[in-house]
């Protein structure tokens, strides 16, 4: 229960963070899309860890297996099964914790839920699980390339450094060009110092990730309870350490009058468009063919370099100390994360489309 994510496209991932592997399978994904395994594994080298001084020193390198569902490099239609081997676990950095739950972990409701945990880096909780999202997402933007549909997110926030454009004024590819994925290089450095600096105080911060889908066709999207901005909220908040997601004017939306917040349409060259974008290209839960855009806001990474009060499996009182290897600001790496993710509703949404006879 709750390892499978999309209806049509859909994923089921497996494995543990210092487990033999982590992978997913993709059922649904259409037959004859071109397999470009360099991109996929570009994408995974955003994510993995070991990248600067401000993220996890683990050293992975996700090299990703395709087990099964391609042939001369196009999908077969049948299911694509795609394997990365862990190669850095040390187990033995969470031994002291075995018996112990770390505030703000996964540990006391995994141990509540099924009786037993797999507490070396957090097991199944762990964000390595992620990876494998990241794999399938490629798989999807890959089928989604060949609708013009693409995906760009970047770091718009770290701790009370914001970010204070539009993403319609940003060069959204240079976020790829430091360390902290943010297109403003100015900002990019600051935030990056800010990070480092928590570091050293062997401290966490939070931070908020951008994303932009364009080229997303008017028609995606189901009525009620499967409206896609809904999806999309389901998705990024099923990732690791998120804790709030928006889209459109979001939450500041509220501060607006009705006339000041409804898009106008009008039509350019026989297409119809909004003056505006306040819906984040989403009306009535279905796209509307405009761009769309959102924020996913995550938490401090749990774990800190500090002795912090805990319990014990007992209830007895604890000290949980910090060891191991882990981010001072997690989301650098979640950039591609949040991509992977757009990526799977949006192509979720797309064959769903097609079964309700909508042509694009």
């Amino acid at each position: 229960m709750g390892n499978i994510f999309g209806k049509i496209f859909s994923i089921t991932t497996f494995g543990e963070s210092h487990g033999a592997a982590i992978g997913v399978t993709i059922n649904g994904c259409p037959a004859g899309i071109p397999v470009d395994l360099e991109f996929i594994q570009q994408e995974l080298a955003r994510r993995k860890p070991g990248q600067s001084k401000i993220t996890t020193q683990r050293k992975e390198e996700d090299q990703v297996e395709i087990l099964s569902g391609v042939f001369e490099d196009k999908t077969t239609g049948t299911p694509i099964a795609l394997l990365i081997r862990n190669k850095d676990q040390k187990s033995k950095d969470y031994s002291h914790i075995a018996d112990k739950f770390r505030p703000s972990h996964a540990d006391y409701t995994y141990e509540t839920k099924y009786g037993i945990r797999d507490y070396r880096g957090g097991g199944r909780s762990s964000a390595r699980e992620t990876a494998a999202r990241v794999a399938a997402g490629a798989i999807a933007k890959l089928m989604l390339k060949e609708f013009g549909i693409t995906f760009h997110a970047y770091v718009s926030q770290v701790g009370t450094l914001k970010l204070d454009k539009h993403y319609t004024e940003l060069d959204l590819p240079k976020a790829e060009e430091n360390a902290v994925r943010c297109p403003d290089q100015e900002v990019a450095q600051q935030m990056f110092d800010y990070i480092d600096d928590i570091r050293k105080q062997q401290d966490t911060v939070g931070g908020v990730v951008t994303g932009v889908i364009q080229g997303v066709p008017a028609g995606l999207g189901e009525p009620a309870f499967d409206k896609l901005h809904a999806e999309l909220g389901k998705a990024m908040l099923s990732i690791n350490a998120v804790k709030g997601f928006e889209y459109g004017s979001g939450f500041e939306g509220v501060q607006m009058k009705g006339s000041e917040h409804n898009d106008a349409f009008y039509t350019e060259d026989g297409v119809v468009k909004t003056k505006t974008n306040h819906s984040g290209g989403i009306q009535g839960g279905i796209s509307n063919g405009q761009d769309i855009y959102f924020n996913v806001a995550f938490k401090p990474v749990a774990t800190i370099m500090q002795d912090q009060a805990s319990i014990d499996k007992d209830g007895n009182k604890a000290v949980v100390s910090g060891k191991g290897r882990h981010d001072p600001c997690v989301v650098p790496r979640a950039v591609p994360i949040v991509e992977a993710m757009s990526a799977l509703v949006i192509a979720d949404y797309l064959l769903i489309a097609r079964t309700n006879k909508v042509k694009f």
